[in-house]
């Protein structure tokens, strides 16, 4: 079983299995030995002709079959679900759908992977509510320190990708700590590299923690 270094893409790699891909129900096909994460981004709530939409609320989100694909065992996480100030979508109508995809990665027991524009405060106002037992991760963090630090505070885990703050990434624990490629054509390895210089350490090394820490929030027995 591949270990996947690459928690958060938009692109199959090569080898399946070596990264978790993000699809969208309408767009899961999945390969033999893939891991995937399958969620609503707040981009495609209300939007028409792009093949992703989602008209409404929670019962849109139900008929396009997010609730049993979120079972599917090569499925290893929810999302990305979100909140995003610049998407179209009204912040009451995200929150909802945010919330019952939030709910639905509890119940099905697999991590919350996050999208987050200008939303922190509604972000936490919702974590607060839920109260999660599960993990909630922020994929392709850019933030500065202060705000890594009141997410962490939170109880989040954060994924850096090709941009972010240093002092941002230096200061993560290493147990909460996610490398990803998202959009970028970066290599992965590339982007390890770039973040074990900063945090100054080996690439080797850090390939062990964030493979320590795919086991234990993704494969979680």
């Amino acid at each position: 079983m591949n270990i996947p270094a690459d928690i958060h893409t938009h692109r199959l790699p090569q080898v399946p299995g070596a990264a978790i891909v993000n699809c969208y129900p309408e767009t899961f096909s999945p390969q033999s030995g893939g891991w995937y994460s399958i969620g609503i981004h707040p981009w495609h709530i209300g939007r028409s002709g792009d093949g992703h939409s989602v008209a409404g609320g929670v019962a849109d989100s139900r008929e396009c079959g997010l609730e049993e694909l979120a079972r599917h065992p090569q499925v290893l996480a929810v999302g990305e679900a979100g909140l995003d100030k610049l998407a179209d979508a009204p912040m009451d109508l995200q929150v909802e759908i945010f919330r019952h995809q939030a709910r639905l990665a509890e119940e099905v027991g697999k991590p919350l992977v996050i999208h987050l524009v200008k939303a922190t405060d509604e972000l936490l106002k919702v974590k607060c509510v839920l109260c999660p037992s599960n993990p909630w991760i922020i994929h392709g963090f850019r933030g500065k320190a202060a705000l890594a630090e009141e997410y962490l505070k939170h109880g989040f885990y954060l994924s850096f990708g090709e941009k972010f703050q240093e002092a941002a990434l230096r200061l993560i624990p290493a147990d909460r700590l996610f490398i990803e490629t998202d959009e970028s054509g970066v290599p992965v390895g590339e982007l390890y590299a770039r973040a074990a210089e900063v945090r100054g350490i080996s690439p080797g090394e850090l390939g062990e923690t964030v493979r320590r820490n795919v086991r234990a929030v993704f494969f979680k027995p």
